[in-house]
């Protein structure tokens, strides 16, 4: 069973609007919702339920909420379901009301931050509930839509899967292009730490085993074992012996991600996460106007 977000864990304000801003911009031009605009009159009401149209982890109100009210400040917006929640086929996700033009021309953008993150979490979910009980957590990576990595890793938080380094800023992972631009892994290591101060965490991707006992020779913090099969990666974590912290990746699916995982490593990052979830279909369900 995935976990649930903590009840303070919320998307930046600033961030959501930026957001929200830039989708309803494209969307809207210059001419605004020249349908709509067209047939419903300036001071219509109306009332409508965002239904799921498949089971699934809900990820995603906080935008879908500030779409409508972007148009319509006065716009009502009740959660039936919360973040990190689960809906049912069928299920009602959320109501709002307000202004009918408002809530027809914020439809698509509210929809489809909703689709995009639940898909994303109802994912996460899927693959945190396949290694229950083994203790290795789910991690995400950096292969996130542009512009939307903060969005889509909450969304994986949403289906109980962790964050791991949000940008380049964040931690230090050494991959293979580090260590052959440097000229070797102990060449691209030696300095690393006093550069980088005691705070910041050291995580090296590698290959084999004997690059494995190579790296932790160093001061370092984690090591990411990159592609190794089942049996590679159970030598892997004997060798490192709890030493520092064991990451497995490279063509996880839902399928062999149990496996992977009784291998004792401590985390699983899966790329498919955000690079390949399928959109939860919702729909805006009209109720009265």
């Amino acid at each position: 069973m995935s976990r649930r977000l903590p009840s303070d864990l919320r998307l930046p304000s600033p961030l959501v609007a930026r957001a929200v801003e830039a989708a309803l911009e494209e969307d809207l031009g210059a001419a605004g919702d020249i349908t709509t605009d067209s047939i419903v009159p300036e001071n219509a009401q109306g009332e409508a339920r965002i239904v799921a149209r498949q089971a699934g982890i809900v990820a995603g109100l906080d935008l879908a909420e500030a779409a409508f009210k972007a148009l319509d400040p006065d716009a009502r917006f009740e959660r039936v379901v919360q973040d990190g929640g689960k809906v049912a086929a069928g299920g009602t996700i959320a109501r709002v009301s307000g202004k009918t033009r408002a809530l027809l021309t914020a439809e698509r953008t509210a929809l489809n931050f909703l689709g995009r993150l639940s898909g994303i979490a109802t994912l996460t979910s899927a693959f945190v509930a396949a290694v229950e009980g083994t203790g290795a957590r789910i991690a995400a990576t950096r292969k996130t839509t542009p512009g939307l990595r903060a969005l889509e890793k909450y969304a994986v938080m949403a289906g109980g899967g962790a964050p791991h380094r949000f940008g380049l800023y964040d931690a230090v992972l050494v991959k293979d292009n580090h260590i052959a631009a440097a000229g070797g892994l102990a060449e691209a290591l030696q300095t690393l730490r006093a550069r980088v101060g005691h705070l910041v965490k050291i995580e090296v991707e590698v290959d084999w085993l004997d690059q494995l006992a190579e790296a932790l020779n160093f001061p370092i913090d984690a090591v990411l074992l990159d592609n190794m099969d089942v049996k590679t990666l159970k030598q892997a974590v004997a060798l490192v012996g709890g030493r520092v912290e064991t990451e497995a990746s490279g063509g996880v699916s839902v399928a062999t991600v149990r496996e992977i995982a009784e291998t004792g490593v401590d985390v699983i990052s899966v790329g498919a996460l955000t690079h390949s979830p399928r959109n939860l279909d919702s729909s805006l369900e009209w109720e009265a106007g």
